[in-house]
């Protein structure tokens, strides 16, 4: 369209001129000594115009030919940096794809004339340190460093990665301490740092970088939440030598941790293996008025009081909202069992066994009704404990009278044991 207008601009142009030069062609007289030129206007005009041509084309022809050299230097500078983007990208889609050997060539390949050596020698050192090359690897990452020395972070960080996925720990984390002196408020940083932190198992480190990794929302609400519940269960052990360093760090960590039902029940478990399970009742007597939960029951049930006639009160008030619940059922039985109150648990165990049964209340009430010397009621206890152990069915035993019919292995088999048993004990 552009085109379209200028033409029609120069044609009307052109017709303008020619009806002014025909309505008064006028003249111009040169003289120069005893030489004159006549001559008209408009081939005057003309003339001019053409030799202004021939000195611009002559002009911009020679300053062409002058910057020859300097053109082909730079169309072969382009070229190369042609071929060096080329090969980057041939090496990214070779790493990939998984072929590192190739990849690592093709990044190696006119990184002198790469726009960006440092993504060259990054990418070579990924190859290289997935082929199991870990000295060439160190030897790119030197290469990077150099290239462009300001991107040490860059740097850091992919050295960082690599180094703690074939499990350089120590290496890794000075690494990291590096590179968080050189860019603190760096978020990357503080995931890799997490990530080092759980392998090692620095849980304590780990646990005083909590308040940065909230702070900075470096991970996921969800995904922190997991991550301090797995922090304090961690410390939790690590601070149980004693009963007073449990109660200790219990003291020190969040309220709203310690509220936890998953939390509390580590908490008790460790204190029961120290033998202060009287620290724990109050805490799962509250907890349990606040929320059910069936496993806090069961460790309830397992606390040793002195006065053990407290427990069960306790436990026989949360019958009133949960009396179909088999879990606290078998509970009130132990600590029934504690009182030595023989008929209670009994009531209690087959009440248990008739909502729910397991073998563990199926063994409890045979160990009580072997104590009252019902020994055949026990024994059919134990059985039926044990077939719920064994999902497979048990096969009826022969009666003891009746004797297969005997092919020629029973045979043989009944000899050699014949032979067993009248064979004289050694002395």
């Amino acid at each position: 369209m552009r085109t379209l207008i200028a033409a029609f601009l120069a044609l009307f142009a052109a017709v303008a001129v020619t009806l002014l030069v025909k309505q008064d062609n006028g003249y111009v007289l040169l003289g120069y000594g005893n030489w004159t030129v006549e001559t008209s206007l408009a081939l005057f005009c003309l003339a001019l115009l053409l030799l202004f041509l021939l000195v611009y084309l002559a002009i911009r022809t020679v300053s062409r030919l002058w910057q020859m050299p300097e053109r082909v230097a730079e169309w072969r500078r382009k070229r190369r940096s042609l071929k060096a983007r080329q090969a980057l990208t041939r090496g990214l889609v070779e790493l990939a794809e998984g072929r590192w050997k190739v990849a690592e060539r093709h990044l190696t390949r006119n990184v002198a004339q790469s726009e960006t050596p440092l993504l060259n020698y990054l990418a070579a050192a990924r190859a290289a340190q997935l082929q199991g090359e870990h000295t060439r690897r160190d030897d790119y990452l030197h290469l990077a460093h150099e290239s462009m020395p300001s991107a040490d972070v860059a740097v850091g960080l992919t050295q960082a990665e690599l180094q703690l996925a074939h499990q350089q720990y120590e290496q890794a984390l000075a690494t990291l301490m590096h590179v968080r002196s050189l860019s603190p408020k760096h978020n990357y940083v503080l995931t890799l740092l997490k990530k080092l932190y759980e392998n090692l198992g620095e849980w304590k480190k780990l646990e005083e970088m909590m308040p940065e990794l909230k702070r900075r929302k470096v991970i996921v609400e969800a995904e922190f939440q997991a991550l301090e519940m797995r922090v304090y269960h961690e410390r939790l052990k690590q601070e149980s030598a004693t009963v007073d360093d449990s109660v200790r760090y219990w003291q020190t960590i969040p309220k709203g941790i310690r509220q936890q039902q998953d939390m509390l029940l580590e908490y008790c478990e460790r204190m029961m293996s120290l033998d202060a399970g009287s620290r724990v009742e109050p805490l799962i007597a509250a907890s349990l008025q606040r929320e059910w939960n069936s496993e806090l029951v069961t460790c309830y049930g397992q606390i040793e009081l002195a006065n053990p006639s407290h427990q069960l009160a306790v436990a026989e008030g949360w019958l009133k909202a949960h009396q179909e619940d088999p879990v606290l059922l078998l509970t009130l039985a132990r600590l029934s069992l504690q009182n030595k109150l023989w008929g209670k648990a009994r009531s209690y165990l087959e009440a248990s066994i008739g909502i729910s049964p397991t073998p563990e209340s199926y063994q409890q009430l045979g160990l009580l009704l072997e104590r009252l010397g019902e020994d055949k009621e026990a024994l059919h206890c134990f059985r039926s404990g044990l077939a719920l152990l064994h999902a497979e069915p048990q096969r009826e035993l022969p009666a003891i009278g009746s004797r297969p019919a005997l092919t020629n292995n029973s045979v043989i088999d009944e000899t050699v044991n014949s032979e067993i048993l009248n064979t004289p004990a050694r002395s």
